[in-house]
Order: C-alpha cells, then sequence, then structure tokens
C-alpha cells in the first residue's frame, strides 16, 4: 500500500484480491461491510438502475453471503470500493453470474456524490482487467439505454455494445469485452 493510503477500519487484506487504482482501493467483500452495503443497496439514487432494483436489509445480508461465496469458488467477484486517501466506502464493481444466461457481467453502483469523478471509470477498467486475468475469455455488461453515464464508462473502458433485449419495458443495451 502507498504511503498515506488508509485501509479501511475492520478490512482483511486478501493477497491477489485487492486491487489498487491511483486513487481507489477495491476489496473483496466481508461482513464488516455490511452497514455501507445495506444503506448503498436500499438507495433508489444508486440501485433503481440495477436488476431486481433496491434491496432489504435482509436480501443485502443474503447478498453479501452470496458474493464472499462467489469469491470462494469463482476466485473473483464484486468488490468494496473505497477512495484511498479517505477510506471512504464509495460503492461496489465487480463480477456477477447473470441469471439469464448471459455470461458474467461487470457491474458497478457509486454513490451519485461520485459522478462526474471518473471513479466508475476508474473502478470498472480495474476489475475488468482483473476479469481477464483471471481468465474470463468474455465478460458482458448490461445497460439500460437511458443510462447514458453507465454506458460512457462501458464504451471508455473499451467495452462494445453487442446485443440489445427488453426487460420490464426498459431496453437494456448488452456490451462485452473479449480478451
Amino acid at each position: 500500500m502507498s504511503a498515506g493510503a488508509v485501509l479501511p477500519r475492520g478490512a482483511l487484506a486478501t493477497p491477489g484480491r485487492i486491487l489498487r487504482t491511483a486513487r481507489l482501493m477495491l476489496l473483496p467483500p466481508g461482513p464488516e461491510n455490511l452497514p455501507d452495503l445495506i444503506r448503498l443497496k436500499a438507495d433508489e439514487r444508486v440501485f433503481g438502475f440495477m436488476l431486481h432494483g433496491t434491496r432489504t436489509p435482509e436480501r443485502t445480508r443474503e447478498e453479501l453471503e452470496d458474493d464472499m461465496a462467489f469469491w470462494q469458488v469463482r476466485g473473483y467477484g464484486t468488490w468494496c470500493v473505497f477512495e484511498t486517501a479517505s477510506g471512504d466506502f464509495l460503492g461496489i464493481c465487480g463480477f456477477m453470474e447473470r441469471p439469464d444466461g448471459r455470461g458474467v457481467a461487470l457491474r458497478f453502483a457509486l454513490w451519485p456524490e461520485c459522478r462526474g469523478r471518473g471513479f466508475a471509470r476508474e473502478a470498472a477498467r480495474a476489475a475488468l482487467a482483473f476479469g481477464h486475468r483471471a481468465g474470463l475469455a468474455r465478460i458482458i455488461a448490461v445497460a439500460r439505454e437511458t443510462n447514458l453515464a453507465s454506458r460512457a464508462v462501458l464504451a471508455d473502458i473499451g467495452m462494445r455494445e453487442c446485443d440489445a433485449f427488453l426487460h420490464h419495458g426498459h431496453r437494456m443495451l448488452v456490451f462485452e469485452s473479449v480478451a
């Protein structure tokens, strides 16, 4: 860790799974992250665009358990994103297996206060590179057609639009990155 970097309180360092960028640290989630995740996933501004929408505290707890197990089985998953200098929790970024069979998908969800600062782009770029290094030949991402910010992030990190579908009346765009 660079001088001045702050490891979030309670975080356990897991070699090879921690990602560091110029301004961010991405850590696999643990029980210590549950309070932050409950707040993030209950916020309509953040999770309103995500598959299945906002979450209850109980659903968030279940998803955290699933995320931790996913890391154990797959060797990749979702990270909690922290600003390195302050240790502040900014959101999540990482991978999930799409329930519709489309494959492993990159996803990210950060606090609205992070928008316009390049944090989502920085985290998504690091996660995408990690995924390909971990052996994922094809990684997809799905964004609502109206979610211009997410579409811009996906295009900027080199993902290209490859498909589209309707989900609950919303046109969804599928992006892909092939190693």
